[in-house]
């Protein structure tokens, strides 16, 4: 398969002259930097050809990763846990898928990424503000440990910017679908889509943002993409640390639906 280089291309991009987190796996890349003259910690999962686990090669979320981006949101919650203007966290999201295999199975790829995601929960509800950029694919259980416990979530408007539990094959597998009677049950079925614009219309986007140079970011698309980042956490500062901001769309009318009658019922 082919290996994505977005992550890894924004995370040098908006974290150039950033001091380097050391401690982590190779896969894991964090710095702390600044954004609007305010500290932010950045985030990614990258490839790493010599992962000592062959399915978390290509940019999956395993157990180091999990583990690694826990600790890496930890230590930036332990650093600020004093200070007022606690650092912003930017979680630069590329993972297609997390890693699939019996040694993450019997070792607990689990707690691996719930790892992940209770540290940036934890770092949310302390008073980080934690933003989540989507350049490439948000896949499965990476992005839930990875990006989606965001105070506000950014997508760059690009083909190969998905988002999804599972990819297209396994999906149709599943399913017991062809590829092609899938993708037309999405066109009507936004949760079954994989496309940015559906996804916006879950409600869970907080900006959609078009960049000339997806892969390799310029200038330009780099100073864009840092001035939607200062007002996301800006936003974010200027509202509540939960999640409920999400629940507004109309294709999320039965997700209210659901949180109202268990509200009633409990």
């Amino acid at each position: 398969m082919s290996v994505s280089t977005r992550g890894l291309n924004w995370f040098n991009a908006l974290s150039a002259g950033s001091a380097q987190v050391s401690g982590l796996p190779a896969s894991v890349k964090a710095a702390d930097g600044t954004l609007g003259g305010r500290p932010a910690r950045f985030l990614s999962v990258v490839a790493d050809p010599d992962n000592p686990f062959p399915r978390a090669r290509n940019g999956e979320v395993g157990l180091l990763e999990g583990w690694g981006l826990a600790q890496a949101v930890d230590s930036a919650i332990e650093l600020d846990l004093d200070r007022d203007d606690k650092r912003a966290l930017v979680a630069i999201i590329d993972v297609p898928s997390q890693a699939y295999g019996r040694r993450e199975e019997a070792l607990g790829i689990h707690q691996a990424l719930a790892g992940a995601v209770d540290a940036y929960a934890r770092a949310r509800l302390a008073g980080h503000p934690v933003i989540g950029l989507l350049v490439g694919k948000a896949m499965s259980g990476a992005f839930l440990a990875h990006g989606y416990q965001a105070n506000r979530l950014i997508a760059l408007r690009d083909p190969g910017v998905m988002v999804h539990a599972m990819g297209k094959a396994s999906a149709a597998r599943v399913t017991l679908r062809s590829i092609e009677e899938l993708e037309k049950l999405a066109a009507s079925v936004p949760p079954m889509a994989y496309d940015i614009d559906s996804y916006a219309s879950l409600g869970l986007l907080w900006e959609t943002l078009s960049v000339e140079h997806i892969e390799q970011p310029s200038a330009a698309d780099l100073s864009a993409v840092q001035d939607c980042l200062i007002a996301a956490i800006k936003d974010a500062q200027n509202g509540s640390n939960d999640l409920s901001g999400r629940l507004g769309a109309p294709n999320r009318a039965a997700s209210q639906k659901v949180r109202q009658l268990l509200r009633a019922q409990w």
